[in-house]
C-alpha cells in the first residue's frame, strides 16, 4: 500500500544540492489501470498501481536493462524524467488529535524536479506508513499547495499530457 500527499512548492529550497539526488525516467505501458516501468539510477522496475489518490494498491516487480528497453519503446505517451531530491523531515508536525511519535518516523520529502517538456513542475511527496498520520501530517509552509486529491497530479495523467510543438 502507498500512502502518501502531494504538494506544489512555489520554489526549491536553496541547500537541495546538499541532499542525496536520483535519476528517475518512467513511462506508462497502461493509466488505467496504471502499469509504469521505471529506471531508477541503476535500477529498473516495473510498478502496478490500484485506484486511488493519497492511498492506493502498488506492486513493484523489478527487471533487467534488456527488458526495460524493450517496454520502453512500448510505452504511451511522454516519457517522464526527473530528478528525485531525498529530503528527511527532522521533526514533522501533526495536528493536535495525533499522538505524537515517540521514536523517529524517517519521514522524508521527495522533491521531484521535472525535465522538459514538463519543466518548470516541481512536485513534492511525503510517503506515510497509515493514513492517519498522512492526515494529521502539517507540512512544512515551503511544500506549498497540497494536491493530493488533484488527479491531474499524478504522473500517469502527466505523461497523457499534449504539448504543443
Amino acid at each position: 500500500m502507498e500512502i502518501e500527499r502531494k504538494f506544489e512548492p512555489k520554489k526549491i529550497p536553496a541547500e537541495i544540492s546538499s541532499h542525496p539526488c536520483l535519476f528517475i525516467e518512467q513511462a506508462y505501458l497502461c493509466t488505467d489501470p496504471v502499469i509504469r516501468i521505471r529506471r531508477q539510477d541503476d535500477e529498473y522496475y516495473m510498478t502496478y498501481k490500484g485506484k486511488g489518490l493519497m492511498a492506493r494498491e502498488e506492486y513493484n516487480l523489478p527487471l533487467n536493462p534488456a527488458a526495460y528497453a524493450h517496454l520502453l519503446t512500448k510505452a504511451d505517451g511522454n516519457i517522464i524524467s526527473k530528478k528525485r531530491f531525498l529530503i528527511p523531515i527532522e521533526h514533522p508536525c501533526f495536528t493536535a488529535d495525533y499522538p505524537a511519535p515517540k521514536e523517529p518516523i524517517g519521514l522524508k520529502i521527495e522533491l521531484d524536479v521535472f525535465d522538459p517538456p514538463f519543466a518548470p513542475l516541481v512536485i513534492a511527496e511525503v510517503e506515510f506508513p497509515n493514513e492517519e498520520m498522512a492526515a494529521a501530517f502539517i507540512p512544512p509552509k515551503w511544500l506549498g499547495e497540497d494536491v493530493t486529491n488533484n488527479p491531474e497530479y499524478h504522473n500517469s495523467n502527466l505523461s497523457r499530457r499534449v504539448f504543443k510543438r
